[in-house]
C-alpha cells in the first residue's frame, strides 16, 4: 500500500543545526504535519542517504569538498529545493573567515591559537579538503526558495511547508523572518 505523503528531506552543511531545533520549535504541529509528509534524510530519521524528495530543506553554507558533494546530491534528488538560514543563505557566521586567508585562518586555530598543545594543521584522509572561502549554497546548486533567519522562526517553516503542500506560493513577508 502506497501513501500519499509528501516525502521531505533535510541535511545540515556548514552551520550550528540551529535552523533545525528551529524547525522543531513548530511543537505539536508537526503532528499535523506528519499526517501529510514522510521524511526521508533528515535527523529526525537518521537517515544518512536521501532518496528522490519533493522538498528538501539545506542549513548550513560550503565549508569543504564534502558540503559541495553531499549538496550537489541533495540538489538532484529533490524537487524543491529551499535554503535556510542565515549560513545556507550567505555563509553566515562560518564565513567570518572569508576574510583572512585560508592557511593563515587555520594557522591561527592550530598552531598559534590560545592553549594549542600540539601545533600542527590537522590532515587526514577522513578530513574533508576546505575551500578558500565559505560559500552559500546557491553558488553551487539551484535553489528554488530562500528561507531567511538565524535561525528562521518555526513560523516561516510552517508556512513554506503548508504552502508547498496547499500548492500555492509561501508568504514569508518580514514577520516571518528572526535574526538573533
Amino acid at each position: 500500500m502506497s501513501d500519499n505523503k509528501v516525502k521531505v528531506a533535510t541535511c545540515s552543511l556548514a552551520g550550528c543545526f540551529g535552523c533545525h531545533m528551529s524547525f522543531l520549535d513548530i511543537d505539536e504541529r508537526i503532528v499535523d504535519l506528519i499526517n501529510h509528509v514522510r521524511f526521508d534524510r533528515s535527523p529526525l530519521t537518521d537517515i544518512k542517504e536521501v532518496g528522490h524528495c519533493a522538498i528538501g530543506l539545506v542549513e548550513g553554507g560550503l565549508c569543504n569538498e564534502e558540503n559541495v558533494e553531499v549538496l550537489k546530491a541533495f540538489r538532484e534528488n529533490c524537487d524543491l529545493l529551499v535554503s535556510v538560514g542565515a549560513c545556507a543563505i550567505n555563509g553566515g557566521v562560518p564565513a567570518m573567515r572569508n576574510n583572512i586567508p585560508l592557511e593563515e585562518c587555520l594557522e591561527t586555530a592550530y598552531v598559534n591559537g590560545i592553549g594549542v598543545v600540539d601545533p600542527q594543521i590537522p590532515q587526514h584522509e577522513d578530513i574533508p579538503p576546505l575551500l578558500n572561502k565559505v560559500l552559500p549554497i546557491h553558488e553551487a546548486v539551484h535553489v528554488d526558495y530562500f528561507l531567511p533567519g538565524c535561525p528562521p522562526p518555526a513560523d516561516a517553516f510552517w508556512e513554506l511547508l503548508t504552502a508547498v503542500l496547499e500548492n500555492r506560493e509561501p508568504n514569508l513577508d518580514y514577520s516571518l523572518r528572526h535574526f538573533d
